[in-house]
């Protein structure tokens, strides 16, 4: 019997996360960082949800290049996602939710969808696991539903939605989030009827939203049965629903993956939930969330919600300060100090320091666009890769050669490939290595090396149960990353 009650969590993860540059790269933004705890954003963001009774696994929508992140994060977890959907392209969160909708619905099921993005910080989880299920009865009776948080400032960064009248029949009492199948009859909760989104304002208007006590902040997150969205999306985009589900009816598997029809979906309008359909429906309702929410947004937002000492300066890393005030310093590889200053932001990694003043960070988009014309890997990624077999970094380069440190993960193995240009001498360092060199296949161990010569096929695995590590020299006329041919790849490269 299907569980009408059953909440299918959608995460949104397709965002690039510019403006926390240079720690957010475009091929490891900021939903893939530990940034306000040990667990990645994502991490934090699907387990937030552990106290929802009616639970089912996360639909995650995201960019094809971060798949194996995602896959992996999730599984270190232990909270397999029911699909990864893969976009081919970026279009925004309406046709992203459309699709993960398309997919829940696609065995006849109609599920409540709880949107979220993978890169929000939310203190108070137990609070936000009370809104949802205090949502649960509006949104089954058809409601698209809405969070709007509590504001705490005229914050002009944000956008707004302006409460109208309560619905005073909303809800038949609540469950107990502690206790979902107590019988406990809680007070009807607050709800509203949404009179309108508005966009973000200037510093006047923002302080007249925050006294009138009838504005929130636009959360972005959402709660609707997919039915009734994809109902509404049909109204107010039909071209947009049209194209996602030519997408969707033309997909593909891909090991645990799920691509979309890529010139389908490239032809779908590019448009936001908001101005899609919640700013046209009659039936956008709004819950206030008290949670201690930020989007990090901004090296200023992460400032807001770390951990201050007396003097406001949050830290993270090696750093050591003298007489600074309301600064954020980051250190990633390297001590990091500071002296007198105030207001400031630090952001130190392996390749790249940002030092901006804390009002000004919102142009960090800037430097990242610059980087990106002048087409340096620094706003791509960071000197240390991630793949689905382990991850990579370069140590040393010159005219000729490139030495890199290659770390496999268990059991994995890198795909079966030969280059045209350059030769590869490999010098094991840590666990056992089970290198194939044309049609042989030999182990290689601690303090042993092998040497790769042009053209032949290789490949190297790690059987062990530990991390193997191999520091990779390459010599040759063409050091680049595009002089691979695969042969055979497990993970569909």
């Amino acid at each position: 019997m299907t569980n009408k009650n059953k909440i299918v969590p959608v995460i949104l993860s397709g965002g690039a996360g510019t403006r926390l540059w240079p720690l957010s790269r475009e091929l490891y933004p900021k939903q893939l960082l530990p940034l306000v705890g040990e667990q990645t954003m994502l991490q934090e963001t699907v387990l937030r949800l552990e106290g929802l009774a009616d639970l089912g696994a996360p639909v995650v929508v995201c960019n094809d290049a971060h798949r194996f992140m995602v896959a992996e994060q999730l599984r270190q977890v232990k909270q397999a996602a029911e699909t990864v959907i893969l976009e081919p392209v970026g279009r925004n969160t309406a046709p992203a939710v459309a699709v993960a909708a398309l997919q829940a619905m696609d065995d006849g099921e109609d599920p409540l969808l709880l949107v979220l993005a993978a890169d929000h910080v939310i203190r108070d989880a137990a609070a936000l696991c009370t809104a949802v299920t205090n949502g649960v009865d509006v949104v089954q009776d058809g409601a698209l539903l809405t969070f709007g948080i509590v504001p705490t400032a005229p914050e002009t960064g944000y956008a707004y939605i302006r409460s109208g009248e309560r619905l005073r029949d909303a809800g038949r009492g609540t469950r107990d989030v502690e206790n979902p199948a107590s019988s406990l009859q809680l007070p009807a909760p607050e709800l509203y009827d949404v009179q309108e989104f508005v966009e973000k304002p200037d510093l006047d208007t923002a302080e007249k939203y925050l006294a009138s006590g009838d504005y929130y902040w636009n959360s972005g997150m959402f709660f609707f049965k997919a039915s009734v969205f994809l109902s509404e999306l049909e109204k107010s985009a039909p071209k947009m629903l049209a194209a996602c589900r030519k997408a969707w009816q033309g997909r593909s598997s891909d090991l645990d993956f799920t691509r979309l029809d890529a010139e389908a979906f490239a032809a779908c309008p590019s448009d936001s939930i908001d101005y899609a359909v919640m700013e046209k429906t009659e039936r956008a309702v709004v819950i206030p969330l008290d949670a201690g929410w930020s989007d990090v947004g901004s090296w200023a937002a992460l400032w807001e919600v770390g951990d201050a000492d007396d003097h406001g300066n949050v830290t993270s890393g090696d750093v050591s300060e003298v007489a600074c005030k309301d600064s954020y310093f980051y250190a990633g590889s390297r001590l990091v100090a500071g002296i007198g200053l105030e207001d400031t932001i630090v952001v130190e990694t392996a390749d790249a320091v940002l030092v901006a003043a804390k009002d000004r960070v919102q142009e960090v988009k800037e430097i990242v666009a610059r980087l990106k014309k002048q087409n340096r890997e620094e706003y791509l990624l960071h000197k240390r890769v991630n793949r689905p077999w382990g991850a990579y970094e370069g140590l040393d380069a010159g005219d000729g050669f490139l030495v890199k440190r290659i770390m496999v993960t268990p059991g994995a193995s890198l795909s079966l490939q030969s280059h045209q240009h350059r030769a590869e001498h490999w010098v094991v360092v840590r666990g056992v290595a089970e290198v194939t060199l044309e049609n042989v296949v030999q182990t290689v161990e601690a303090n042993q090396s092998i040497y790769i010569p042009i053209g032949h096929k290789h490949r190297f695995a790690n059987p062990g149960e530990q991390v193997l590590e191999i520091i990779e020299v390459q010599t040759g006329d063409h050091l680049s990353e595009d002089d691979i041919e695969r042969f055979d790849d497990e993970y569909g490269r």
